[in-house]
């Protein structure tokens, strides 16, 4: 008898050691999707980190995916199942999209989407005295009526081109910012002329900063300038 139960436990060993080790034969992830996410107002939309994002959902499966945005208004991922996917930008600080549009995912796809914004930067330039900086421009709204209230209009300064919302440096960016919180319709035409002023910068560094419009929708995001360096004279 206990040869036989002996025999039985081998027998149950060699089958799971087989299982274990049986070949996955379902292909691994080999497509990829990239593109831009383009302003109506012309160019990308330009973003901060992981802001907006690209929100994919693969025909015949129920959970949905997200690729993040680059700060200059890219994506891509290269780690993507061949498929066709419905596809939509969402979470940046823009008009917002309801319909989808299907995607067929290959390797190597690529595919636009354009979308209008809420607040569109213009005439941004940017003016260095010692070690004060100071940023003018004028702010503008593609559309207007019903758009989220304006909740705040800051710099953003850091010591690398990764600079924005969640990466910046607190004492020059956030203390400097202007409280808004109107309507863009009660703002007066000199209210949307903005200079700001970023004093106490540090002499022999190199700075790059853009500005920032941050609107009170669901995702509390905003439009940014582009970005420019600020070399600081020692």
């Amino acid at each position: 008898m206990k040869k036989l139960i002996s025999k039985l436990l081998l027998g149950v060993a060699i089958l799971a050691s087989s299982a274990c080790t049986k070949t996955d034969n379902y292909d691994g992830p080999n497509a990829s999707f990239q593109g831009n996410i383009l302003s109506s107002e012309g160019g990308n939309l330009l973003t901060s980190g992981g802001s907006p994002q690209i929100w994919l959902q693969q025909i015949g499966w129920t959970t949905p995916q997200t690729i993040p945005c680059k700060f200059d208004g890219t994506f891509e991922d290269t780690k993507l199942f061949k498929s066709n996917y419905k596809a939509v930008p969402t979470g940046g600080a823009f008009w917002p999209i309801t319909d989808t549009v299907i995607v067929k995912i290959d390797q190597g796809s690529k595919h636009d989407f354009t979308v209008t914004p809420y607040i569109v930067i213009k005439n941004f330039t940017s003016t260095l005295s010692g070690t004060t900086l100071t940023l003018k421009f004028n702010i503008t709204a593609p559309i207007a009526a019903g758009l989220p209230n304006i909740k705040d209009i800051q710099p953003y300064v850091n010591t690398t081109k990764l600079v924005g919302a969640g990466a910046s440096i607190r004492d020059f960016s956030d203390v400097n910012a202007i409280a808004i919180n109107k309507a863009y319709t009660d703002l007066s035409d000199a209210d949307k002329s903005i200079t700001l002023t970023i004093p106490n910068l540090i002499p022999g560094r190199t700075f790059f900063v853009r500005a920032g419009v941050r609107l009170s929708d669901s995702f509390n995001s905003s439009n940014f300038s582009e970005i420019v360096q600020v070399d600081v004279p020692k």
